[in-house]
Order: structure tokens, then sequence, then C-alpha cells
């Protein structure tokens, strides 16, 4: 396959020769794709062990205010 940036021109090429009635198709599919690859990274998300109990623990902390600042733990960012 090509590299990004080709594969993007390619694409556009093609979509430029396309009727409105199959625009209409491919953004449905593209629609489709963004959707499936979300919920697939959702999926691996929630197949970490104990990140429902870490996100719970971490809305607690926002809740009574019992944050750290980023820069302070990483002052080369």
């Amino acid at each position: 396959m090509a590299n990004t940036s080709e594969a993007h021109e390619q694409i556009y090429r093609y979509v430029e020769q396309l009727s409105q009635e199959r625009l209409a198709v491919v953004l449905d599919f593209l629609s489709y794709l963004v959707e499936r690859e979300s919920n697939d990274a959702t999926a691996e998300l929630l197949a970490l062990p104990n990140l429902s109990a870490e996100l719970e623990i971490a809305e607690q902390q926002v809740v009574i205010e019992e944050l750290v600042d980023w820069r302070a733990l990483r002052s080369d960012v």
C-alpha cells in the first residue's frame, strides 16, 4: 500500500470522478469505517484490567479537587 499522503491523494482523485449518488455511498462507508475504528479502540480500552476502577478513582479525585498539575509531573514537556 502507498504511504498515507499518497493514499489520500489517490482517494481524492477517485472522489473527484464520482457522481453525487456515489459520493453519498462513499460518505456512508467512510462513516461506517470511522465508527468501527472508534468502537475497536473503545473495546481495546475496556479490555484493560482495572480501567473501570482507575477511572472511578480519577473521577472522585476531580470531585474533591485532589488533582496534580501535569507540569509538576513532567517538567520536560
